[in-house]
């Protein structure tokens, strides 16, 4: 794993991007190459020239258009910040779990985190269409790359498998009924089908097989190997990782647990990385993970999105995750942001710990204490008041804090420790147990007495996902996978789940929520759409 990051590749791209592209609210595909500014001839002349465009779909996850934070963006009629792609995807898989929560009054906001969105959610529209745009473009790149004179076999894999990663969003998030569109596809072509009817397996096999394609060198087109890519790079580990985590979910998906398959690729990642176990600096190992020099730990986080301050310039990404998450009576030189106050958990989260000595607990403490449950969801103003997360900070770690206005932590999209507890959690669900050395592991790191391990259920995995991966986009789909997330079946309940009062936190809520409804809008303007049931 080379060092140097894909800061190389896509600093340069981010700011000014070597192609102009349309805005796509509302349209499928966009014609990537604006013929009043430049043509495909001009803008792919070199192998470098092909690098900076696919350091534009990297980018794509990171920041939201051409100059940053704000003007020029990717796609129009919302605040640019507020659109960006990884502040929407991390708020749909958090915000409506017992881990976080967010007391803002924007449009569509109290709705994510009380799971009572409409088809109308501005939000939610905004997630849909950044994640359909980050495939048109995905799509546009590689047929940009078919017929050129030099060898851009990486090039194109690492492309179909950010497709991949995408078309995965879609699935888990919107269902089987999202459009069907792949480079096959010519823009401007008549309005897309869906790839099939909700709970059918198209997509899902579509993403499968191409993510297997990419990890043979025997084909055209395969990623580089674990220890051949930069940090952030995707390589034939993040593609293992993938694939894990599309087979573990499969039974979500199409009602079909394809469990052999997950430990295939769940123990190919697991022999691929390691967990980072010393302490460094001023931070515990756990800690090292979520600073600005967590690049260096590239044997745990396998996959990850890329900050660099000034460089990559936005209201979204890690510069709103960990500006959100601080407010109050916080140490904002500790957080290394100045804060705006608008996510926290609530004693759920904080109870999961049961208030032993365990690094991983993550929190302000104020003053006179933990602050209490919040009374009103969308009161800013008591910030106080919740559970104050600070795992993720704009600082190195010694301390020092990194620009003042962008964040320069990177985001780790997948890390061994998730492998490590899927690994645990397939083995019980084929044979009805597991061994627990693996959640032992993860206590030792964590400076948890590792006496009290216990047994393995749902209930303990469940609780030591959220311990151990609180935060890092995961807990929707694994209250899903647990048939919890708007059933009562592990977790009953926690606060504001269905409800808008702290103590009106539901034990079930209508199943159409399980997936997020396609925006009101897109199946105004293609018919061939069906929205998802419920909706």
């Amino acid at each position: 794993m080379n060092l140097n990051s894909l800061k190389k590749y896509i600093a340069p791209a981010l700011i000014v991007a070597t192609t102009t592209f349309t805005s796509c609210l509302h349209q499928l595909d966009t014609t990537p190459v604006d013929p009043n500014v430049d043509t495909k001839d001009k803008v792919y002349q070199t192998v470098e020239d092909y690098n900076q465009g696919l350091a534009k779909l990297y980018a794509g996850y990171a920041v939201t258009g051409q100059q940053g934070p704000d003007g020029n963006g990717d796609l129009g009629g919302i605040d640019e910040g507020a659109s960006q792609y990884l502040r929407r995807y991390w708020e749909a898989q958090e915000l409506p779990t017992d881990e976080a929560i967010n007391c803002w009054t924007d449009p569509g906001q109290p709705d994510m985190s009380t799971m009572s969105w409409t088809t109308s959610n501005t939000l939610n529209e905004a997630l849909y269409y950044r994640i359909i745009y980050q495939i048109s473009l995905a799509n546009q790149f590689i047929r940009d790359c078919e017929g050129a004179e030099f060898d851009l076999t990486r090039q194109v894999a690492e492309a179909r498998f950010l497709r991949a990663y995408s078309y995965w969003h879609a699935l888990d998030l919107y269902g089987n009924g999202v459009p069907k569109v792949t480079e096959e596809n010519a823009v401007g072509s008549d309005l897309p089908m869906p790839w099939g009817k909700q709970g059918g397996r198209e997509l899902f096999d579509y993403i499968t097989t191409e993510l297997k394609y990419i990890i043979d060198d025997a084909n055209d087109h395969h990623l580089v190997d674990v220890s051949s890519s930069l940090f952030g790079q995707a390589n034939k580990g993040v593609a293992y990782m993938l694939l894990a985590k599309v087979y573990l979910n499969a039974e979500v998906y199409i009602n079909e647990a394809h469990l052999d398959e997950a430990k295939k690729y769940t123990d190919l990642v697991v022999n691929n990385y390691a967990i980072s176990n010393t302490a460094k600096n001023d931070v515990s190992a756990y800690q090292s993970l979520f600073v600005m020099d967590n690049y260096e730990e590239y044997k745990e986080i396998i996959f990850s999105i890329n900050y660099f301050g000034d460089q990559t310039r936005t209201w979204g990404g890690m510069t709103y995750i960990i500006n959100a998450a601080t407010g109050g009576d916080m140490d904002r030189d500790m957080m290394g942001a100045p804060g705006w106050g608008g996510n926290r958990s609530t004693s759920t989260l904080r109870d999961y710990f049961g208030g032993l000595t365990d690094d991983r607990a993550l929190f302000f403490i104020h003053k006179d204490g933990d602050g209490n449950e919040m009374a009103d969801i969308v009161n800013f103003m008591e910030f106080n008041q919740g559970v104050q997360v600070t795992k993720f900070r704009n600082v190195n770690s010694k301390g020092v804090q990194g620009h003042a206005t962008y964040a320069e932590t990177n985001y780790p999209v997948f890390r061994v420790a998730d492998a490590l507890l899927m690994q645990t959690e397939i083995e019980w669900r084929m044979n009805g147990a597991a061994n627990n050395r693996n959640i032992r592991t993860l206590w030792e790191r964590a400076g948890r007495s590792v006496e009290s391990v216990p047994a393995v259920s749902a209930e303990v995995l469940l609780k030591e996902r959220a311990r151990e991966l609180y935060w890092e986009g995961h807990r929707r789909q694994d209250l899903r996978r647990f048939n919890t997330f708007t059933r009562g079946t592990v977790v009953q309940t926690w606060p504001f789940k269905g409800s808008q009062t702290a103590a009106g936190g539901l034990t079930n809520v209508d199943e159409r929520y399980e997936v997020y409804p396609i925006p009101s809008a897109e199946i105004g303007a293609n018919p061939n759409l069906v929205q998802n049931k419920g909706y």
